[in-house]
């Protein structure tokens, strides 16, 4: 039978896993999100204006800027929450798992 600090000691290591994979995952997709944001709509926009055609009658780059990075930012929701559901049920903290 494990002791109590057996217990703690691998509940503590579990807890700092999950804390680490959580934060390498919202790194991810604040990086992913800063891209989209900054790097599509502002700095990459001409280059964008020339090697993709034009959408709606407006240049690419500007698409992205003012369409494009919300419709990234909605992607980027979705995909944290799946992450995010599947590290939980990973580590059981799932929603209905005894915690």
């Amino acid at each position: 039978m494990n002791s109590p600090t057996e217990d703690s000691t691998t509940e503590r290591a579990s807890r700092a896993g999950y804390w680490s994979k959580s934060l390498r995952i919202v790194g991810i997709v604040l990086s992913v999100w800063l891209f989209i944001s900054l790097g599509c709509g502002i700095l990459f926009r001409e280059l964008l204006d020339a090697w993709f055609p034009n959408i709606g009658g407006a240049p690419f780059g500007f698409w992205m800027a003012q369409q494009g990075s919300i419709i990234g930012f909605l992607a980027l929701l979705f995909l944290y929450r799946f992450l995010m559901n599947r590290l939980d049920k990973e580590y059981g903290f799932g929603e209905g798992d005894p915690s």
